[in-house]
């Protein structure tokens, strides 16, 4: 195909993109100080990267959960959720604690994926934990393997409220 047939089959067809998410109904336990904002920090206690693909394709330009009011965080001291996927391994257990208690209140954890929830396929491993919930208490699950962007996006707009 030619690059003029190229041009005008891409200026034909126009801009293609896919409709806003649904607005999510906020958490009803959720402190008021997280109105319109959150400022997230990730941890990832031993998962397969799934989803941290799908985090980054969540704040990509697509879904832009950052319209939204989710940041990602370098410092859990800046944070007021903790986003945690993957199962918790032995050597990020006391990591995971610390990084939660290092989180000011009030804070919220976020067990993203069937492994943060339940071990998902990695139940019974060697080098397993257990689930996040096993480990610190947890506030709000995203199930999933991996959870899609868009359920991501549903999740952190209740928490921000928007």
């Amino acid at each position: 195909m030619s690059i003029r047939k190229v041009v005008q089959l891409m200026v034909g067809t126009g801009r293609v993109a896919e409709p806003a998410p649904q607005r999510p109904e906020p958490l009803p336990d959720r402190p008021a100080e997280l109105n319109g904002t959150v400022q997230i920090r990730h941890v990832d206690a031993g998962s397969c990267n799934g989803c941290e693909i799908e985090i980054a394709n969540a704040f990509g330009p697509v879904y832009d959960l950052e319209r939204y009011g989710a940041r990602l965080v370098a410092s859990p001291r800046h944070a007021d959720v903790v986003l945690v996927t993957g199962v918790v391994t032995h050597n990020m257990q006391e990591p995971l604690r610390r990084t939660v208690e290092a989180t000011p209140r009030p804070r919220l954890v976020i067990a993203m994926g069937d492994c943060a929830r339940n071990c998902g396929i990695f139940a019974n491993c060697y080098g397993v934990v257990g689930a996040v919930s096993d480990v610190v208490e947890v506030d709000l699950e995203i199930p999933g393997c991996p959870p899609t962007p868009d359920a991501i996006v549903r999740a952190l707009r209740s928490v921000t409220g928007t």
